[in-house]
């Protein structure tokens, strides 16, 4: 297993998509920080949803959840859910997402 980064978490969150529009979470902006501890053993993942009242945010925040614990060498792992500032595909979204939903800078 190579050093567990920011980046490789957020690999590994990849799959885990919005099952409202079956894109992924790490593509839609959802997930705006990722903090690893120096040794790996404590990861904390900041992120959002895109609205406050979305009917699967639990089960999305659990996913995330159980892949972070399932990553090796992880003994303690944080997920932090933020609303401020809402969730804006046009600046959080990859360029990719954007222009499947049709966005346009």
């Amino acid at each position: 297993m190579s050093e567990l980064t920011p980046e490789t978490v957020r690999e590994a969150l990849k799959p885990i998509v919005d099952p409202e529009i079956f894109i992924s979470i790490v593509e839609l902006g959802l997930i705006r920080g990722v903090e690893v501890a120096p040794d790996g053993s404590k990861v904390k993942v900041t992120m959002t949803l895109t609205t406050p009242f979305c009917p699967e945010g639990p089960m999305i925040i659990e996913q995330v959840k159980q892949i972070i614990a399932a990553l090796p060498g992880v003994q303690e792992s944080e997920v932090d859910l933020q609303w401020n500032p809402p969730w804006d595909p046009r600046t959080e979204a990859s360029d990719e997402v954007k222009a499947e939903l049709g966005i346009w800078d």
